[in-house]
This record gives structure tokens, sequence and C-alpha cells, in this order.
């Protein structure tokens, strides 16, 4: 069985070129992927687009959150992988 590979966006305002980059993710031959789209507060459509690709493909998960910018929004994303574990106090 292949390993699982967890892809984090962090998606802030990114409607123009969102399309163009889950396309390519998605498109990879390497299929064994969980896509986990962390929308940042985004204004403009991007949240709409994360959803209709969440809704087309299983791999693709979406999170939703305020504003907290790029570094707070990966570390969501990680938290929320399929095969994360917390690192030992």
């Amino acid at each position: 069985m292949e390993n699982l590979i967890s892809v984090v966006v962090p998606v802030y305002n990114a409607q123009l070129y969102l399309p163009e980059c889950l396309d390519s993710i998605i498109n990879q031959s390497y299929k064994h992927l969980e896509i986990i789209l962390v929308n940042d507060g985004s204004t403009d459509d991007s949240l709409d687009i994360c959803n209709q690709y969440a809704q087309k493909d299983k791999r693709v998960t979406v999170i939703n959150q305020q504003n907290k910018g790029v570094v707070l929004a990966r570390k969501q994303g990680i938290k929320n992988c399929l095969l994360y574990t917390s690192p030992s106090p």
C-alpha cells in the first residue's frame, strides 16, 4: 500500500489561481493524497471554490477559519492531517 501524503494548502483571496493550483494537485500521478484546504478568512470566492472541489473529490477537506495568517493556517491544516500525532511532552 502506498503511503498517504497530506497536502496542506493555505488559501487567502486566491480565487484567480486556486482552480489551477487544485487541478494540479488533484491530477498528480500519485493518487494516495489527502488535500486539506485552509481558507484563512478570504473575502473573495475562494471558499466557494474550495467547497466545489471538496464536493467533486473525496480527498479534499475544507477548513474555514477567521484570518489568522499563513503560519497558523498551515498549523491548522497539519492538526487535521489523518495521520498526525502530537509530539510527546
